[in-house]
């Protein structure tokens, strides 16, 4: 009885898993209107204009640690140094947006 059970449970669970949706990807169309309204005052074309090394350029991203989205959500939301904190300005989920337009704009070296 047990075995029959665990075919069971494991059949549902294979199931659910194969036609659940996905969890929605972040909007990087929606992320690039953000961004234009929130950071390029110093971050357009991915420069920077406060430290002029610490680009959004993917080099620069990498080198400082930068390059995934976990750790430019953290930066937008909480700030650093002369960067300001986006939490209470901005959803969870446009932030997610801003760091997956940065992403690949970075990937296409801002072109």
């Amino acid at each position: 009885m047990k075995k029959i059970l665990s075919i069971i449970l494991l059949g549902i669970t294979i199931f659910t898993l194969a036609f659940s949706s996905p969890a929605l990807a972040a909007d990087s169309a929606n992320g690039a209107k953000l961004f234009s309204a929130n950071c390029a005052s110093c971050h357009a074309g991915g420069k920077n204009l406060v430290q002029a090394q610490k680009t959004l350029k993917k080099d620069a991203l990498e080198k400082y640690g930068m390059y995934s989205a976990e750790a430019i959500i953290a930066q937008v939301t909480k700030g650093k140094n002369a960067m300001p904190a986006f939490q209470g300005r901005l959803k969870p989920n446009q932030i997610e947006d801003v760091a997956a337009y940065v992403l690949e704009k970075a990937d296409k070296d801002w072109k």
